[in-house]
């Protein structure tokens, strides 16, 4: 029987991987913590503390926040899994 942890840490490769694609996206966007945050309705604090791990995203939210960057959800999805490898 195969176990799976399920909750990673913030430090796993998933989750440092996810936050850095999340930051370099925004910035390749041009767009600032405020100017994102505004694009989701969301105070500018939300985006630091997902940038910087100390919150995580639900898959309804990680879909709306995937959309505000311009990204297929898909993508995200294949970046986690691809970090297994």
């Amino acid at each position: 029987m195969v176990h799976i942890k399920f909750r990673k840490s913030i430090y796993s490769k998933q989750h440092i991987a996810l936050r850095d694609f999340w930051i370099d996206r925004r910035k390749e966007l041009g767009l600032s913590q405020v100017e994102l945050a505004e694009k989701i309705t969301v105070v500018q604090s939300l985006i630091a503390k997902i940038e910087t791990g100390d919150r995580r995203l639900d898959v309804v939210e990680m879909v709306d926040y995937a959309q505000a960057l311009e990204v297929d959800p898909h993508t995200i999805i294949d970046l986690i899994i691809n970090q297994k490898s």
